[in-house]
């Protein structure tokens, strides 16, 4: 068995307020599988990528994001970084046993067992062009330069644990950063119903952050996505939290409802609220560095797909956020602001 997922979307970017910043880019992924069984078994392969390199080190302006750098030194702070260049490159086997399977997943590039499936990869998400606030509280690891994970599946409850490298990639968007594994993380999922899918899952990240090399995160999961098949139309909703505990640093809390509908395979309409606590939106020497400031952001946004030829669908679609925050960083963000995309997708 073959199978191919991918997308590619023109946007146009424009984020409000005084930090705000105007910006065309494109963002992208091509995923492909293939799976063969075996006698007892199963062996795959797996393999992401992505042009996001293109759009340069320092990304898209995006309010109140945070994480990762485009030099080296200075953090990024409202604006999204790129995706590398190599997203997943792993092997897959499987095993059947009484009642149930073993597993594993190798990767030079992948995703170990630390929160929810990534926003580009859930059905909730992947319609909407602009990362989640709390991606790096969710799913920021879907991208980890060497990672091995077992485990067992039985009756609709699976049980994993990883090992992988837990730095996340630098400014380097076309390297493979391998290093030694020195974090672990471990998930159980369960799907009580056709439609419902529950998980929770832990772990320890060895020095994520470039900038900060000597501190760990401890890591929180838990998420919860439901999922509808009607006769014309397709819905998804997922409900998840994450809680980052950094090593001699306040933990903080993230907290996600997003949704996406299909209708007659044509309108597709999504939505997404978050409530992130950051302490990273100033810089040393600003009033108020280091403080942590609880932000809330509620998204709603429309495709619709003009063009269908096969698995083929190119549609035209537009986002608008608002956001609120403490009155304090009125002097940094202005009043209210308001961002919106514009963007033609293309989609697989």
């Amino acid at each position: 068995m073959t199978m191919w997922d991918g997308f590619a979307n023109l946007v146009y970017d424009d984020q409000g307020g005084p930090r705000g910043a105007a910006q065309t880019f494109s963002n992208s992924m091509l995923m492909l599988m293939g799976r063969r069984e075996l006698d007892g078994g199963a062996f795959g392969l797996r393999g992401m990528i992505s042009a996001d390199p293109l759009m340069g080190k320092s990304g898209y302006p995006e309010l109140f994001q945070t994480g990762e750098t485009a030099d080296g030194v200075h953090p990024l702070i409202d604006r999204q970084h790129p995706h590398n260049l190599l997203m997943e490159a792993a092997g897959t086997f499987s095993w059947n046993v009484e009642r149930g399977a073993v597993f594993g997943y190798l990767g030079v590039a992948g995703e170990p067992a630390l929160g929810p499936p990534a926003f580009m990869d859930r059905f909730s998400g992947i319609d909407n062009p602009e990362a989640p606030l709390s991606h790096h509280w969710l799913d920021s690891t879907h991208i980890s330069y060497g990672v091995a994970t077992a485990g067992y599946v039985r009756d609709g409850i699976k049980l994993e644990a990883s090992a992988f490298n837990g730095r996340e990639p630098d400014q380097n968007r076309y390297d493979v950063e391998l290093r030694r594994f020195d974090s672990y993380a471990a998930r159980a999922s369960w799907n009580p119903l056709p439609d419902l899918s529950l998980q929770l899952s832990t772990g320890r990240l060895a020095s994520p952050e470039q900038l900060s090399p000597n501190v760990a995160i401890h890591r929180s999961t838990a998420s919860a996505s439901w999922n509808r098949m009607l006769s014309n139309s397709q819905w998804q909703t997922t409900f998840a939290w994450g809680r980052n505990d950094p090593q001699r640093e306040p933990a903080s809390n993230a907290w996600l409802l997003e949704t996406a509908w299909i209708l007659d395979g044509r309108h597709t309409f999504f939505g997404r609220a978050e409530r992130v606590a950051k302490d990273d939106l100033l810089l040393p020497g600003e009033i108020l560095f280091g403080r942590p400031f609880t932000i809330g952001s509620l998204s709603l946004g429309y495709i619709e797909d003009f063009f269908r030829r096969g698995n083929l669908r190119i549609g035209i679609g537009g986002l608008v956020t608002s956001y609120r925050y403490p009155q304090v960083l009125d002097e940094s963000y202005g009043n209210r602001p308001v961002s919106f995309l514009l963007f033609l997708r293309a989609r697989l």
